[in-house]
C-alpha cells in the first residue's frame, strides 16, 4: 500500500507539466552505480540550494506573480511545441497551439495571462526528444544528468537543441541568460514543493521509483499516452513444458530402454 501510494505521489510529480499517464516502462539502467553518485549529488544540491531558494520565492512572491511567471515561460515554451508537432507531423495539434500561441501572446499580455487553456486550446506540449523518439529513434540507457536530473541517452542528445529554443534565446548577454535561467529553475522547483515533501516521507528506494516513473512518462509521451505493449521476459522457471517426443517404439520397450537418470529427469525439470 505504501508503495502504491509513493508512485502516485510521484505521479504528480513528474506529470505536472503534461496529462500524460504513468505507465509500466522496462529499465534500461547499465550505468546505475554512476547514476546514484549523481542522484546523490543532484540531491545534495536541491537540499542545501534549490530547495530553500524556491520555498523563499513561494514565501515572498505573491501567487499572482508566479502564477504570471509561469505563464511566460510556459507560452515561450508553446512556440517550441509547435515546431515538434509540426515535425511529427501532428496536423490537429500544431493548429491548435499555434493558436493557442496567437490568443496568450496577443491578449495575454505576451503570455502574462492563459486565455487559450479555459477557450478549450489545451496544451500539447512537445519536446526534440519528443520528436526523435516519434521518429524510431530509441531511448537509450537511463542517465542522470549533475544539476538537471533524469534523462536517457536520446533525450540527452536533444538537450542541446531544445536548449536553442529556450526563453535564455530572448536574452542580449550572459547576465540576463543567467537571470533567466535562474528564475526559470526556482520557479519550476517551487511548483514542487508539495509534491516532493509526500515523497520525502515515504520509506523507498527513491532513485529506482524517479528512474521508473521517468522513463514511463516519457514513453507516454512519445505515444501521446498509448504506448505500445511491451512483452514480460519469460523466465526459465515460467517457460510452459516442452512437449514430449513421440516414441517411435511401444511404450514398454521405451521405458525399458530409458536410462534410470537423464532424459525423464529433464522433461521433469522443463
Amino acid at each position: 500500500m505504501r508503495q502504491t501510494v509513493a508512485r502516485l505521489v510521484l505521479g504528480g510529480v513528474l506529470l505536472a507539466s503534461g496529462p500524460a499517464v504513468v505507465q509500466a516502462a522496462p529499465a534500461n539502467d547499465p550505468f546505475e552505480g554512476f547514476n546514484r553518485s549523481v542522484t546523490r549529488f543532484n540531491d545534495t544540491v536541491d537540499e542545501w540550494a534549490l530547495r530553500p531558494l524556491a520555498e523563499g520565492y513561494r514565501k515572498v512572491v505573491p501567487e499572482v506573480i508566479r502564477i504570471g511567471v509561469d505563464n511566460v515561460f510556459n507560452n515561450l515554451s508553446d512556440v517550441w511545441s509547435v515546431v515538434n508537432n509540426a515535425l511529427q507531423g501532428k496536423g490537429e495539434a500544431t493548429v491548435v497551439m499555434t493558436m493557442r500561441v496567437i490568443v496568450n501572446t496577443t491578449f495575454g499580455f505576451g503570455g502574462l495571462l492563459d486565455w487559450a487553456t479555459p477557450m478549450g486550446m489545451e496544451r500539447q506540449t512537445e519536446d526534440f526528444g519528443q520528436t526523435l523518439g516519434a521518429w524510431g529513434v530509441s531511448a537509450g540507457p537511463y542517465i542522470v544528468l549533475p544539476l538537471l536530473g533524469p534523462s536517457t541517452l536520446r533525450d540527452t542528445a536533444a538537450l542541446p537543441i531544445d536548449w536553442q529554443a529556450g526563453p535564455t534565446q530572448l536574452a542580449h548577454n550572459s547576465d540576463q541568460q543567467l537571470a533567466i535561467t535562474a528564475l526559470k529553475v526556482v520557479s519550476t522547483r517551487a511548483g514542487l514543493l508539495s509534491a516532493t515533501k509526500m515523497l520525502d516521507d515515504l520509506a523507498l528506494d527513491k532513485y529506482t521509483f524517479v528512474r521508473d516513473a521517468y522513463l514511463a512518462r516519457r514513453l507516454n509521451q512519445v505515444y501521446d499516452g498509448n504506448p505500445p505493449d511491451t512483452p514480460e521476459e519469460t523466465t526459465p522457471e515460467e517457460a510452459p513444458p516442452a512437449p514430449e517426443a513421440v516414441p517411435a517404439a511401444p511404450a514398454a520397450s521405451a521405458v525399458s530402454a530409458a536410462p534410470e537418470s537423464g532424459a525423464p529427469a529433464s522433461a521433469a525439470a522443463l
